[in-house]
């Protein structure tokens, strides 16, 4: 691991994790967007973990205020200022974390990249392998183009191999995170149909980030729901390109976002047609043969998702049931937006790439 002259934002307590680890390996690594609601989460996350030191913690719009002032949750666990971006000493870390709004980090991976600093990348800018899909998704031009098909796209469950030896990762949208997970063992068993799939998913507010606009926010939302971006959603394609890659086959599917008048959190409903012959039975077993033995994913029998039992931990929770008017089948999952959704997929990417186990820092 490379080391580091800056000085680490971490004011370790006590109690702090660092210590068990006395004589091993402790990666530096640098935080970039770390005042937004990904970034509070990163911190929080890497403040626990036992093999890494947070070298810098950068937010231009917030350099040189303490970090316990815009982030108040984190008093007595984070110490120390935001800097100003410096990509200098982010280069002498081990790890770049990015939690930027999109458009930002294309800006940035090229020079980073150059440094030898390895990049995980929380926001879309990275996610699509075609400059093209990219730029009608999100309606900019693409700044680094050449790199996108370099970049691993980080779904952890599908592909730990890529991703380990990855200089990029562009972690997936949450969105995409809480319709992939369940969908793609059944696509690639062949065991539901990939034309005419819906999804319906719901999301705190905190999903449209910490400068979003004030219709995201808990004022018009207290007490309201309702859906936005139907028709139009950047992450449609992002969802499709991923069926594409893992599952092998172009797929069909309507997908409709809606807000909650919750902070956090992000509970999805998928409905689609099994294959002739498939009942619920064998898609249970398949879901259960696909994530059995993964460390946060959690498939349920005799209970289904709901928010509280995710929201603030790094699980997502799914299970499936036939209806039985319409034959189809539904698929539910739950995850917290800022964990699974964002900052602990992106922690876990960041552990393999190390060489850590994947759950460190985050169980």
């Amino acid at each position: 691991m490379q080391s580091s002259a800056y000085l680490c934002v971490i004011d370790f307590s006590s109690h702090s994790t660092v210590a068990a680890v006395q004589g091993g390996d402790i990666a530096q690594v640098a935080v970039i967007g770390a005042s937004g609601y990904s970034g509070a989460e990163l911190l929080r996350i890497l403040a626990r973990h036992p093999r890494v030191e947070v070298a810098l913690a950068c937010a231009n719009a917030s350099a040189g205020e303490e970090i316990a002032t815009i982030h108040p949750d984190l008093r007595g666990i984070v110490g120390g200022r935001f800097s100003p971006v410096d990509l200098n000493a982010a280069g002498s870390c081990d790890v770049v974390l990015l939690a930027l709004p999109a458009g930002e980090s294309m800006k940035l991976v090229p020079d980073l990249l150059a440094s030898g600093v390895r990049v995980v990348d929380l926001a879309g800018d990275f996610r699509f392998r075609d400059a093209a899909e990219y730029e009608a998704a999100y309606g900019r031009t693409h700044a680094a183009p050449d790199l996108l098909a370099e970049a691993v796209y980080g779904l952890v469950e599908w592909d730990r191999e890529r991703i380990a030896g990855a200089r990029l990762v562009a972690s997936p949208g949450c969105y995409p995170t809480a319709t992939l997970l369940p969908l793609l063992p059944l696509l690639r068993a062949g065991l539901i149909e990939p034309m005419g799939i819906t999804v319906a998913a719901m999301s705190g507010t905190t999903g449209a980030g910490r400068s979003g606009s004030a219709a995201f926010s808990m004022s018009e939302m207290g007490g309201n729901a309702r859906p936005y971006r139907v028709g139009n959603h950047q992450h449609v394609p992002e969802i499709l390109q991923a069926v594409g890659r893992f599952a092998g086959i172009p797929a069909e599917i309507t997908f409709v976002p809606h807000l909650l008048p919750v902070p956090r959190g992000i509970l999805a409903t998928a409905t689609a047609t099994p294959a002739p012959g498939v009942d619920a039975a064998a898609l249970q077993r398949a879901l259960v043969d696909a994530y059995g033995s993964e460390p946060f994913v959690r498939v349920l029998d005799d209970a289904l998702p709901e928010l509280r039992s995710v929201v603030g931990t790094s699980w997502i929770e799914m299970a499936v049931r036939v209806d039985g008017s319409s034959g189809r089948a539904v698929l539910l999952s739950a995850i917290d937006n800022l964990r699974k959704g964002a900052a602990s997929q992106a922690v876990q990417s960041m552990n393999i790439m190390l060489g850590y186990p994947e759950t460190l820092g985050l169980l």
